[in-house]
């Protein structure tokens, strides 16, 4: 699917959405365009393949009633010296270790240099207080690695499980339309990867494929409701 294409979409059904997503001729600002252009229809489309029993889920899962802001905070800078220790670095020089990290995973595809509890350490950190970028990032090279991509997949984007779904259900972190489509691009992109390595069918890549972006989509609206109940207490304290 090409840019001159999406300007004559008329009808929206799940196949017209996942070939836009997953197109590689058309930028990330114009899918973004072709989301906010297209909300209401997307929003039926996508709920329309949502189960009952996870809609229940979704709802049972809603943010908690108070928001611990102080909290949160405090949780962040002890779980800093605790991930410092774990990798026997200087708490200040934190940041500074995550981001070399960050550059081997663009750079190299790889960090064997580090041994399994401190990547787990860095994981869990990651996927608690990281960045909208760290996050898209650090999931590409968790599907890139997996030996199980589909396995991966569904695990992180499920919520318990400290993976993408547990990040955007903190109140301070909201997943953005852009945002979706990175995570979508990089699902989409491991996902065929698998495919050309014969580790997936091309059935359980359309299945999959599908299911992950109604699952962001899932994602994405308990993160809007999060944040409307968090601007709501602030404005009513």
């Amino acid at each position: 699917m090409n840019v001159q294409s999406i300007s004559n979409i008329t009808t929206i059904d799940l196949t017209t959405i996942h070939k836009v997503m997953s197109s590689t001729s058309i930028s990330e600002r114009q899918k973004e365009n072709f989301v906010k252009k297209h909300a209401s229809q997307i929003s039926q489309v996508l709920q329309a393949h949502i189960s009952l029993p996870e809609y229940k889920f979704i709802m049972r899962n809603r943010p908690l009633r108070k928001l611990k802001f102080l909290k949160n905070a405090i949780t962040k800078r002890g779980d800093k010296i605790l991930l410092a220790e774990t990798l026997g670095v200087n708490p200040a020089e934190l940041d500074d270790y995550i981001g070399e990290v960050e550059d081997a995973i663009t750079d190299l595809n790889q960090l064997s240099f580090l041994p399994e509890d401190k990547l787990d350490a860095i994981k869990t950190y990651i996927y608690r207080h990281g960045s909208k970028d760290e996050i898209v990032n650090f999931l590409d090279y968790e599907l890139k690695t997996a030996k199980d991509v589909i396995k991966t997949l569904y695990r992180t984007l499920e919520y318990h499980t400290g993976g993408v779904a547990d990040y955007f259900i903190r109140p301070v972190h909201k997943m953005s339309n852009n945002t979706m489509i990175q995570l979508y691009n990089v699902i989409d992109k491991n996902l065929q990867s698998a495919i050309k390595s014969g580790s997936i069918t091309q059935e359980e890549y359309n299945e999959t494929a599908r299911w992950a972006l109604v699952r962001i989509y899932e994602i994405q609206n308990n993160s809007k409701l999060i944040n409307a109940i968090k601007t709501y207490k602030v404005l009513n304290g």
